[in-house]
């Protein structure tokens, strides 16, 4: 047995050395001779006639470093590793197609899927078994990585003809789940949205909010799509569940009281415990859906959560020449023992540490409204992570802890604010979780969207900007003179080919920031990113877009898929790209597009539709009503801005919004785009408002009061 010292010292490097991921990098010293995917492991693979190990993760992936740490810095493990496989490490954020391919592989054989993910491949590239974090040791009813490869590697010997068949009929049969067909489906229509809110109410928690037990993911478009219905039917318990688990969701651990940001999930059903991971799509989508909600209710807390993510984005994951990072570890070097990462260490805390920092009057008043106990505060602790530690949620009301300190409310808001700014700085002097700074174009294209959308609503310019300091940075770095993106940028290098995400939610993002600035130098890229999105992973067979474009190597074939995971699927962001841009540019080419769509897959939300639910989110705005706005002003003009402030303020998710330039020669661009606009002119020169539903335009008006009265009236 070698030591965990001996492990950690090894002086060894493998060729992911080369390679730009930080996740791969994590791995570059291991004693396992590690490849990247490539054509180099294949080849040696078939050469040598050996199965190939493939390891997919990530590199702020908690679960990851511990299989790092115990397996493949063991150099036992590595020695049966390099012998007898060709061991292959994959980010999955670089790859989302592989990840997607063997994810779906290795939930088929097993019945779950997770990160690390392990598959075993043929040399042929075909699964044929796999599983998610493997113990270097069989324990816990799991079998050891070490008892795994020595038993693939012996049956492999021994049995391999066998092997070959199993990992042919397993692809088979997930090439065959992917048979989608347009022709003969039938067109969805309303009664879907019922029965998706249906499943959401017979699972909804009640007490804590959310759809499940635990783990709980805060699966932002979920809440959205449960707007959408409360606005559509009026049913008040659609929007209850919404604000139920917003609510819950800010009180708990979940929730970076301190510095801003949600992690990626909680362990418990009270959304106390979480996994400390922080995701850029995580603060994108969950954005939108507090600002959604602030819409809806006018409750100013769900713009404060907003504006809270917003402020950790800019401060933390914000590249300062453009684009925003990825993700931040869970781990990190913990107070103990500098030397050891630990989880949650950054943002748990001890009754000592907040004593030290806040005067005795301070802490009482702080660690009551936090829920902090001398002993620690986290009873299911299995791997010792928080002891004596506390984990900062919102244990009692400001009312509550007003009225325990003869307070009023507003003076404990002001106190526990001018506590968490001490706690904050505090925590600034503490070694930061490693952060994944990698650049990538789908996940800045949703926090592109969120910002943007997130400027109008909150009427707040600096997240502007710094939408279009992403926006321009991938353009220009990202964006080849073929009109074709790339998928990742990090220290100075921009590669890999883009995938459907990629060109769906920078689309997504871009719209959002035409209609948030109106330079219409964004909708005339977002225009011909469709038209590229179109030609690259359009299905014209049966329709739908494809993950991948025809053209990618080394792919056992390509998925086309709708089911939102942790991010919504390209194909129901392309959808609502569709009908946006469609509307926007009165194109009614993309509109048929998005029918097609709908068609190819009805018969798969049909059968679950909540699975679906960004994709119903686009139905919803196809189905309408829908509402096209033309303001017709002189550029910046304060009646303009009060009539955007009345749209913004206003819960109407089925919209898009188009400025016409009162002057000939500046509205020219726009013109272009949007030939209609040339008759949408300023009535006796004053800003004019032109609301129209589905392509029926009323009376224009001229007035703040005289549109939001249309704004107001049923469509």
């Amino acid at each position: 047995m070698v030591s965990k010292e001996q492990n950690l010292n090894s002086p060894s490097t493998n060729r992911l050395l080369q390679e730009k991921s930080p996740y791969l990098l994590q791995h570059a010293h291991n004693p396992v001779d590690w490849y990247p995917w490539g054509r180099e492991a294949f080849e040696k693979a078939a050469k040598e006639d050996k199965p190939i190990f493939l390891s997919i993760g990530y590199s702020t992936c908690h679960w990851c470093h511990v299989m790092e740490e115990e397996s493949f810095s063991n150099l036992e493990i590595a020695g049966i590793l390099n012998k007898y496989f060709v061991p292959i490490k994959v980010d999955r954020e670089e790859r989302p197609d592989l990840d997607n391919i063997y994810m779906n592989a290795v939930t088929a054989l097993t019945g779950s899927g997770g990160w690390p993910l392990n598959v075993f491949l043929a040399p042929d590239l075909k699964p044929f078994y796999g599983g998610t974090y493997f113990p270097a040791e069989d324990k816990w009813g799991r079998p050891g990585l070490r008892s795994v490869l020595r038993s693939i590697a012996q049956n492999w010997q021994n049995q391999k003809e066998k092997i070959l068949d199993s990992a042919r009929e397993l692809t088979e049969f997930l090439e065959k789940q992917l048979e989608t067909k347009a022709e003969g489906a039938a067109s969805l229509d309303e009664t879907i949205f019922k029965e998706a809110y249906e499943h959401f109410y017979s699972s909804f928690d009640s007490e804590y909010g959310g759809f499940s037990q635990a783990p709980k993911f805060p699966s932002g478009y979920q809440l959205s799509f449960l707007l959408r219905y409360w606005k559509r039917t009026g049913d008040a318990k659609a929007l209850e569940m919404v604000e139920k688990t917003l609510t819950e969701i800010t009180k708990g651990g979940i929730h970076d009281h301190i510095g801003g940001g949600f992690h990626r999930y909680s362990t418990d059903q009270k959304w106390f415990l979480p996994h400390f991971e922080k995701m850029l799509y995580d603060q994108a989508i969950l954005s939108r859906a507090y600002l959604e909600a602030y819409q809806a209710t006018g409750k100013k807390e769900y713009a404060q959560s907003a504006r809270e993510i917003f402020e950790y984005i800019l401060r933390d994951m914000a590249r300062p020449e453009g684009g925003f990072y990825s993700a931040e570890d869970a781990d990190s070097p913990s107070s103990e023992n500098p030397k050891e990462k630990r989880e949650g260490a950054f943002y748990a805390w001890s009754e000592k540490e907040i004593s030290n920092i806040l005067s005795s009057t301070e802490a009482g008043i702080f660690n009551y409204y936090f829920g902090v106990l001398t002993p620690g505060n986290v009873s299911a602790d299995p791997s010792g992570d928080f002891q004596g530690k506390n984990i900062l949620y919102i244990a009692r009301s400001l009312e509550e802890t007003a009225r325990n300190f003869g307070q009023t409310p507003a003076e404990t808001e002001k106190i526990i604010s001018d506590f968490r700014e001490k706690l904050f700085t505090a925590r600034s002097q503490r070694p930061r979780p490693h952060l994944d700074d990698k650049i990538l174009v789908d996940w800045n294209g949703l926090m592109i969207s969120a910002l943007a959308f997130g400027s109008r609503v909150l009427n707040e310019p600096r997240y502007c900007l710094a939408a279009e300091n992403s926006a321009r940075f991938i353009l220009k770095n990202l964006l080849g003179k073929d009109a074709r993106l790339l998928h990742r940028f990090r220290d100075g290098e921009a590669a890999i080919e883009a995938m459907i995400d990629d060109y769906a939610f920078f689309i997504h993002g871009l719209i959002d920031l035409y209609q948030a600035t109106f330079n219409p130098r964004y909708l005339k890229e977002a225009r011909k990113l469709t038209k590229t999105m179109l030609q690259l992973f359009w299905d014209d067979k049966d329709g739908g877009f494809f993950f991948a474009r025809a053209d990618t190597q080394n792919l056992i074939f390509r998925r086309k898929e709708l089911y939102d995971g942790a991010l919504p699927s390209g194909n129901s962001i392309a959808a609502l790209d569709l009908i946006r841009l469609g509307r926007l540019l009165m194109d009614k080419e993309l509109e048929d597009k998005l029918e097609t769509i709908f068609k190819t897959f009805s018969g798969q939300i049909r059968q679950i539709p909540n699975a679906y639910t960004q994709a119903l989110i686009a139905l919803d705005f196809a189905l309408g009503p829908a509402n096209e706005i033309v303001i017709a002003a002189e550029t910046d003009s304060p009646e303009t801005k009060q009539m955007l402030k009345s749209i913004y303020r206003r819960f109407i998710p089925n919209k898009v919004a188009a400025f016409r330039p009162a002057q000939t020669k500046e509205a020219e661009e726009i013109l272009s785009l949007i030939p209609f606009l040339n008759s949408q002119l300023p009535l006796e020169g004053k800003t004019t408002a032109y609301v129209c539903a589905n392509y029926v335009c009323k009376f224009p008006v001229t007035t703040v009061e005289e549109l939001e009265k249309l704004l107001d009236a049923k469509i």
